[in-house]
């Protein structure tokens, strides 16, 4: 298990990350999230042994992360650090005797990951050569040639067209499900949903929103109706509650406060007339993160 305990870190009287907890169990795919200058880079080195915490404590396994851990951690940087003019053989050579392995074990789980996202005619290729959906397959398979038993994955999908995205995607939950402890960032909020059951959003260094994603949901008092059908929209707008509405793709969208307005609602739209859908949706993450740190995650 991970576990960051009351980090704090200054630069100088700068307070980059403040006071920060959470926990993330093997198996688990955690979500860190926050804009540029949230804290999120500061909290990733911090994790690998890069920086060291003002105060608090990291332990993996109840160990402190240092040389003799992080050997068994991944790190996917939102920035490429591939050495470029370097073969994608001699990149994996590199990182992989960086981790402790040995060349047969790192050819023999090269060839492998090659193999699984469909680029093993890049072997002998300079990385300079290769697309930028490709460097960032080789980034990844870098960051996972250990089978990292703590894998950090910051903006995985940067250059991805959704074909890859979904290949990237089913490697992920495969780690997973063998027991990989994950900690996921993304600004795109439809894969936080899609692999996240936990979550921290971090706003200038504090912890805004924190706790199962559900609950979340659940908490979060805006709600959405959505309704497919004729409706008196004028008669809906006066509704006590209704926020907006609004017709996307023939449904109606309307917000309202909270899920108690939507029986309110329902006795109008029950007066309309060739209705086929009526239904309360969650908030999704996006409408939560700009609610809670007031602006996009947009990169």
């Amino acid at each position: 298990m991970l576990k960051v305990e009351n980090i704090t870190k200054y630069y100088g009287d700068f307070l980059a990350v403040d006071n920060l907890s959470f926990q993330v169990k093997p198996g688990e795919i955690f979500g860190l999230l926050g804009v540029n200058g949230a804290g999120k880079t500061t909290t990733f080195r911090m994790i690998v042994g890069l920086l060291k915490p003002t105060s608090g404590k990291i332990t993996l396994d109840d160990q402190p992360i240092d040389y003799n851990i992080t050997d068994q951690i991944g790190f996917l940087t939102e920035e490429r650090s591939l050495l470029t003019k370097m073969t994608v053989k001699e990149q994996a050579i590199y990182y992989g005797t960086l981790k402790g392995m040995k060349e047969n074990d790192i050819l023999t789980k090269l060839d492998e990951l090659l193999k699984k996202f469909k680029i093993e005619e890049y072997k002998e290729k300079k990385i300079k050569e290769l697309s930028k959906g490709n460097q960032q397959k080789i980034q990844f398979i870098t960051a996972i040639l250990n089978t990292p038993k703590l894998l950090i994955l910051d903006e995985p999908f940067s250059g991805l067209d959704p074909f890859n995205v979904e290949m990237f995607k089913n490697e992920i939950k495969e780690m997973a499900n063998n027991g990989s402890i994950i900690i996921f960032s993304s600004h795109r909020m439809e894969h936080v949903e899609l692999f996240c059951k936990k979550l921290v959003v971090l706003k200038n260094g504090k912890t805004v929103l924190s706790g199962d994603l559900k609950d979340i949901k659940r908490k979060f008092r805006k709600k959405t109706v959505e309704v497919v059908g004729d409706i008196d929209i004028d008669k809906i707008k006066k509704i006590p509650g209704v926020l907006s509405v609004s017709l996307d793709n023939l449904k109606y969208q309307i917000k309202i406060t909270d899920e108690s307005i939507s029986s309110k609602v329902f006795d109008v739209v029950s007066q309309g007339k060739n209705i086929t859908k009526f239904s309360v949706e969650q908030p999704s993450l996006n409408e939560i993160f700009i609610e809670t740190v007031g602006e996009t995650y947009d990169k």
